[in-house]
């Protein structure tokens, strides 16, 4: 048991998974690639030019994309097998103590790579400095509700074999508090939408092998390191729904948008300056 309140996954573990997907992960790369690509539309929106970005856990997928529209890329991720598959220039880097100077870039894209950090406001601290003024940050985080009926069931299955249940799927946060995290964090212009993607597996097995290939197991520091009892898995996947004799998983998805702070960015009016009253917008009788 960690007495650290904010120790709430074991980052050693995370790194131990991600190392042995990173021979396994391009099994994966169609839904890493999915959400990249709705990611980095963002980036149409805008007329800025980017000319130098950091790719925070890609997984390989990230960087091509980013370097197809012309943009320098460093990708780094917590481990070195992981960041070293990434290709092009690639740093091993924990996202909680990261190697980079001020200013280093002028876009930053985290892909479904932030959520196992024990430390998000300070990781998005120090992401935002690591922007050039007026650089964009883009991220892609699961919210509450991802994978749902498989906690449940899990949770269910270990607590009627063994009185009782640990956690055994990532904790994620409310798409209410994203946006608030990035304001906390420093970002200017900070904005969290919420995606959803729907994935269909032939049976059960199948996404807990997807997950296995991604390096997305548990890592909670808190979950029971004892081996699970041998009808657990089976038991709890006889209790998902199952239609069309598929499984259908969606994923809840924070899309996160910031701008690094910069003079040249609009900026509110002050409170009071208004000279046009919303009566007369609206008439007098919408006021009540």
């Amino acid at each position: 048991m960690s007495s650290d309140p904010m120790r709430i996954f074991d980052r050693q573990t995370v790194r131990r998974h991600r190392d042995r997907a990173a021979g396994t992960v391009g099994s994966i790369a169609p839904i890493l690639q999915e959400v990249a690509e709705r990611l980095l539309d963002r980036l149409d929106d805008t007329t800025h030019r980017f000319a130098r970005a950091l790719d925070v856990g890609g997984r390989g997928v990230v960087g091509p994309l980013l370097q197809a529209r012309g943009i320098e890329v460093v990708s780094c991720d917590l481990s070195p097998r992981m960041a070293g598959a990434a290709g092009g220039l690639a740093v091993c880097a924990d996202e909680e103590c990261l190697p980079f100077a001020p200013a280093s870039f002028d876009l930053i894209i985290a892909n479904l790579s932030l959520h196992w950090v024990n430390d998000l406001p300070g990781a998005l601290i120090q992401l935002r400095q690591a922007l050039r003024p007026d650089g964009l940050f883009l991220a892609a985080i699961p919210t509450l509700g991802t994978l749902a009926e498989f906690r449940t069931a899990l949770l269910g299955a270990e607590d009627e074999l063994r009185g009782g249940a640990s956690p055994r799927i990532s904790p994620f946060p409310d798409l209410r508090d994203c946006a608030g995290l990035l304001q906390r964090a420093g970002f200017a212009l900070p904005v969290a939408d919420q995606d959803e993607l729907f994935l269909a597996y032939a049976n059960p097995l199948a996404l807990i092998e997807d997950l296995r290939a991604g390096g997305e197991t548990n890592a909670v520091w808190e979950r029971d390191r004892r081996i699970p009892p041998r009808a657990m898995i089976p038991l709890a996947l006889s209790r998902l729904e199952q239609v069309d004799e598929r499984m259908n998983v969606r994923l809840k998805l924070a899309m996160l948008t910031g701008w690094a702070p910069s003079p040249s960015q609009p900026k509110p009016a002050a409170r009071g300056s208004g000279t046009i009253s919303l009566a007369d917008v609206l008439g007098p009788d919408a006021l009540g």
